[in-house]
């Protein structure tokens, strides 16, 4: 077992004991937060060749990673932004496995601090078929908090595939997933979004 074995949200709930509330938006009227020229000079150029190519991993790439970045420089750099690490906290009960993205609000960067705050799992297009293995890591950043003795209520997940954004998040045993699929256009309300979760 390991993240990805987790298909379905059923299987999550099943496996941790989980319930979940669906359909309901947790994320505040906030103001979007102006993205810097870089980023957007670069998602000009990317997000058309993103798209046409169509695979997670550019999508994950030349659209998630360079906003995942810009979140991490607004925030001054006191946050660590993982990629396609090692997240092994329970392998007996499949807590193990790679996490596309994670963020963690210690600004260490050789290896990964608690607390860890922020799942990110990219997907090609279906974003429901990431719903269940994004729960379990979310699962398990709640343990890996606990086990170093850095608590936070809520871990906060998203599925994405770039264009489309799906967030969810998970306090105690109560998963929440809010089924809008929020665009990328315009970035600056994702930013405003992903920043709001790390500093709540």
């Amino acid at each position: 077992m390991s993240y990805k074995n987790f298909t379905t949200i059923g299987k999550v709930k099943e496996a941790f004991g989980l319930t979940t509330v669906e359909g309901v938006c947790f994320l505040p009227n906030i103001d979007a937060i102006t993205p810097s020229g870089t980023l957007t000079a670069f998602l000009e150029e990317s997000l058309p060749l993103a798209v046409a190519t169509g695979s997670e991993k550019a999508r994950s790439e030349m659209i998630i990673s360079p906003v995942l970045i810009e979140v991490r420089k607004i925030l001054q750099r006191q946050v660590s932004l993982f990629s396609g690490e090692e997240f092994d906290v329970d392998a007996e009960v499949g807590l193990n496995g790679f996490c596309d993205f994670l963020i963690s609000r210690s600004p260490e960067q050789l290896e990964i601090e608690a607390p860890v705050v922020i799942i990110v799992e990219a997907k090609k297009a279906d974003l429901k078929s990431g719903i269940g293995q994004c729960v379990a890591s979310m699962v398990a950043a709640q343990r890996f908090n606990a086990m170093k003795n850095n608590l936070i209520p809520v871990i906060y997940g998203c599925v994405s595939s770039g264009t489309q954004w799906r967030f969810m998040k998970l306090e105690e045993k109560i998963v929440t997933i809010d089924f809008t699929d929020y665009p990328l256009s315009p970035v600056g309300q994702i930013l405003a979004s992903l920043v709001w979760m790390v500093e709540k």
